[in-house]
């Protein structure tokens, strides 16, 4: 009986060659060692399968292709080789009682009468050593067909490598299903080993053959070039994954510094709005002193010209009453005299000041500041959608006065509250619901069309938030979402609400929930302009959270509805 395709019985147990078989020689262990990854081989299989063509540095196992960066140290296995020697001894032994009971058995199988038929057709359907049933003989009977008995006794090569392939237990494995007789061939045309009868009459008639060892080696002569194609390959894939982990590291480091520049720009940039504010104050208030300075001189110059007039006009009313007319023809002429007064209080007084200019460039700037922040929010909102969700609505999370639509994309709340089993997870006082999808880590992004509705509340809540009886909606409670209350008041709920000034009016909703960063921002999608964003930390799973509120008789009867994507901008 050979070694290689033999199974020992111990105590009922059954101990196969492929339990013990390199899966790299094929063949019995020979110092057996296991790499990290639990699989075994003989040590030097495994070290020349490293040692041969590893350009790439990295130690793949040659079963489940677990990489090592660093050579695992290997160590004989002692128990497996243990086992190991154990399998050798006992198939040696059994290979010798095995020639004797065949002798035996042989003897006492003796053609005779209808046993000998009945021996001739167990002979040419169980080729090899294999046990009889036992109900073909006489109770108590032991029949083993030794091979070696047989014209066709040795097996082919392949025949062991069939027996103690992985995806095989069983030496029954290599017969032909249809024939039951041994493959021998090899089927070129479909890729399946055959029998003769198969090759000569069947379906595989006039396809190339080739006997089993001639296409194992053919097919073998191809597994290095394979196995170096798929090293190289995953080799790339590594450089490549390793490539965007360091890109994502450089998108990291770059975004930190992109933030410290912009907390700086704008450090500086509102420092500058504050000195110039400081500045142009200051100089208003020169100029409006030195305004009063002028009119101030302008107003005691008139005042003093004005005393000068009245007293001559009073002079030349008490000449004309005066009966001296010699003393009134000598002072005539000079009260008649044109007064000498000064051109300076002709000078315009204007009430605008020199600052007028200033201004201007000034609200030039600030819009030229606004477009440029309203083209990066844009930039923002394209590129936020890169983080679209499916976003569905689940049913048993809905209050029972909320309708969902077929597809979870709707929802709208009724007058009628309708009877539902009270899961843990549904609402029972406050009319929201949540989404099926949830997330602790990464970007996302969904859009609600809001329509002309005059209350609803938009936003997420954490998966552990409390869904019986009264609610206290707030981020330290699990909940950050924004509110519209009576068609123009909007508020993001926080302890107070925070109040949101919001124009125009959005009809569709757009969320970016950053999970590793921890904020939420909310958008007016047709303006393409922010709303708001908060900024905290969520250590909890997040899902997307709705509530149209109730109908108000008619005047909030809209649905939300969870628009697909893509959306244009």
């Amino acid at each position: 009986m050979d070694i290689k395709r033999m199974a020992v019985a111990t105590h009922g147990d059954f101990l196969f060659e492929d339990q013990i078989s390199c899966s790299v020689c094929l063949e019995i262990f020979s110092q057996p060692v296991t790499t990290p990854c639990g699989h075994s081989f003989c040590k030097a299989c495994i070290s020349t399968y490293w040692d041969k063509g590893n350009k790439a540095k990295v130690y793949h196992c040659p079963l489940c292709k677990e990489a090592f960066r660093k050579r695992p140290e290997l160590h004989v296995n002692r128990a497996l080789q243990e086992i190991t020697e154990q399998f050798k001894r006992k198939a040696l032994v059994g290979n010798e009682e095995g020639k004797s009971e065949n002798e035996d058995t042989s003897t006492a199988l003796a053609p005779s009468g209808n046993s000998s038929g009945l021996v001739t057709e167990l002979m040419s359907r169980f080729q090899g050593t294999h046990e009889v049933p036992q109900s073909s003989f006489p109770l108590g009977s032991k029949v083993v067909l030794q091979s070696t008995s047989f014209a066709h006794a040795e097996p082919p090569p392949p025949y062991s490598y069939l027996s103690r392939n992985p995806l095989s237990s069983s030496p029954f494995s290599a017969m032909c299903p249809l024939h039951q007789r041994r493959v021998e061939l090899f089927c070129q045309t479909d890729g399946r080993c055959v029998c003769s009868i198969c090759a000569e009459s069947g379906e595989h008639r006039g396809h190339a053959v080739l006997p089993l060892q001639k296409g194992w080696d053919t097919m073998k002569s191809q597994l290095g070039n394979v196995e170096e194609q798929l090293s190289d390959l995953i080799c790339k894939r590594e450089l490549k994954s390793e490539e965007i982990q360091n890109a994502l590291l450089g998108i990291d480091a770059a975004a930190q510094r992109d933030v410290e520049r912009t907390v700086l720009v704008f450090s500086k940039f509102l420092s500058a709005v504050e000195q110039g504010q400081a500045q142009v104050l200051e100089l208003i208030e020169m100029n409006r002193r030195s305004a009063h300075h002028r009119s101030q001189g302008l107003l005691a110059l008139l005042e003093e010209e004005m005393t000068e007039l009245k007293q001559r006009r009073t002079s030349l009313s008490q000449l004309a009453l005066s009966g001296d007319c010699a003393i009134s023809l000598q002072s005539l002429p000079s009260l008649c005299a044109p007064p000498q007064l000064s051109e300076r209080v002709n000078a315009p007084v204007s009430s605008e000041l020199t600052t007028g200019t200033i201004l201007n460039s000034i609200s030039q700037m600030t819009e030229h500041f606004q477009e440029g922040i309203q083209k990066l929010l844009k930039d923002w909102t394209k590129m936020v959608q890169e983080y679209a969700e499916k976003i569905t609505l689940d049913p048993e999370t809905a209050h029972p006065r909320l309708t969902i639509s077929g597809d979870g994309k709707q929802v709208f709340c009724s007058e009628n509250h309708r009877s539902l089993p009270n899961n843990p997870k549904r609402f029972d006082r406050v009319v929201c619901v949540m989404a099926h999808q949830g997330f602790r880590s990464g970007r996302h992004y969904w859009e609600v069309q809001v329509g002309q509705k005059t209350d609803w509340d938009l936003g997420v809540a954490g998966q552990s938030i409390r869904r019986k009886g009264k609610i206290t909606v707030s981020p330290a409670h699990g909940f950050w979402f924004l509110s519209l209350r009576d068609g123009a008041n909007y508020t993001f709920r926080t302890e107070p609400s925070t109040v949101v000034q919001v124009a125009p009016k959005p009809s569709c909703v757009g969320i970016f929930l950053d999970c590793d960063n921890g904020f939420v921002s909310f958008y007016n999608v047709e303006a393409r302009v922010l709303i708001y964003t908060f900024r905290g930390q969520f250590s909890d799973t997040i899902h997307p959270f709705f509530s149209p509120c109730t109908n108000k008789y008619g005047n909030n009867d809209g649905p939300l509805i969870i628009c697909p994507f893509p959306m244009k901008f």
